[in-house]
């Protein structure tokens, strides 16, 4: 893969007017037996050769899957005993077995992004279909009281109506011209972006990533839009960075699986400012939850980490929306 460094290294080049460069990747030489980097992010190799950008990878067979409650098992799927009757049915229904490809996109329909299968599912209660479904009814609120909404679920970014700005620059954008001042209709962009279990796997790029997403929709909504600050939110298990905390010690610390809670706090937090800083985006505020409980034998807390990036931004009221307005 092409990393993000890589890519503004690149641009850069394509700016000075340099041609015929497509790939710079930052290389640090290391002993043969160091070890201390991350292998989610990093990798050692023996010699500094062009030999390293070629992959060759023949593709895996395609699997069809008999049994798909041991499938989903054996790869840490996450499939609940009714999603798993629902894949049943269906292989039923069409008369073959799933492939492993399909099994495998549907677990990810319950992503760390959103839940779209439970908002737009179909409600019943007590036997009774629900005329309407979650997602519906949090569209309600702003259908209801749409106050000073300009744009709302229609890309992945909201607009509210701002203030009549004046703006200082060029007259035209396609030749060096005179500066000068106009005045516009603006809009304010706001915008969350989660990403949980990214983060507790690896949490410097995981939160980078994040807080790229809620830039990348801020940008692409309407027409185009300016991102201004970014901002951020964790929720971890409790940290333990200090000794004279008697509330951290009601529960014994568990083994991690993937990432201590404290290093999930400093990574990430380096990684969503990171991200932000290379599009001129600076996180300027964000808050820290930690939670653990134990209750009759059942340990609570938030052992994957709840990652959620956001961010405010402006741009012209006439360009809030994909249609241009007449």
């Amino acid at each position: 893969m092409v990393t993000p460094w890589s890519t503004n290294a690149v641009e850069i080049t394509q700016n000075m007017g340099i041609e015929g460069i497509v790939r710079i990747e930052e290389f640090q030489p290391v002993p043969a037996d160091f070890n201390d980097f991350d292998p989610m992010i990093s990798q050692k190799f023996s010699t500094l050769t062009q030999d390293m950008y070629t992959v060759n990878i023949t593709p895996e067979p395609i699997l069809e899957i008999e049994d798909i409650d041991a499938y989903n098992k054996s790869e840490g799927l996450a499939l609940n005993p009714e999603e798993v009757a629902y894949l049943n049915n269906l292989a039923t229904k069409l008369g073959r077995l799933l492939t492993d490809s399909e099994v495998f996109a549907f677990s990810q329909a319950n992503s760390e992004h959103c839940r779209h299968k439970i908002f737009n599912g179909t409600f019943i209660i007590d036997g009774e279909e629900q005329p309407t479904s979650l997602f519906k009814l949090i569209k309600k609120t702003s259908e209801t009281n749409p106050n000073e909404i300009v744009s709302a679920y229609k890309d992945n970014v909201a607009f509210i109506k701002g203030p009549r700005v004046t703006q200082f620059a060029p007259k035209s954008a396609d030749k060096p011209d005179f500066y000068e001042e106009k005045s516009f209709d603006s809009v304010l962009s706001v915008k969350a972006e989660t990403h949980n279990f990214p983060t507790t796997v690896e949490p410097f790029s995981g939160a980078a990533t994040g807080s790229g997403g809620e830039i990348r929709d801020r940008m692409a909504g309407g027409q185009g839009a300016i991102p201004l600050a970014g901002t951020a939110v964790y929720m971890t298990a409790y940290s333990r960075l200090l000794q004279d905390r008697p509330w951290e010690k009601a529960m014994a610390e568990r083994q991690w699986l993937y990432q201590t809670p404290v290093d999930i706090l400093i990574k990430a937090s380096n990684g969503a400012s990171d991200f932000g800083n290379k599009f001129g985006q600076p996180l300027i505020t964000g808050s820290v939850l930690t939670f653990e409980h134990e209750e009759e034998g059942r340990k609570l807390g938030y052992d994957k980490v709840i990652m959620q990036a956001g961010g405010v931004g402006y741009g012209k009221l006439d360009q809030a929306k994909n249609i241009p307005q007449k």
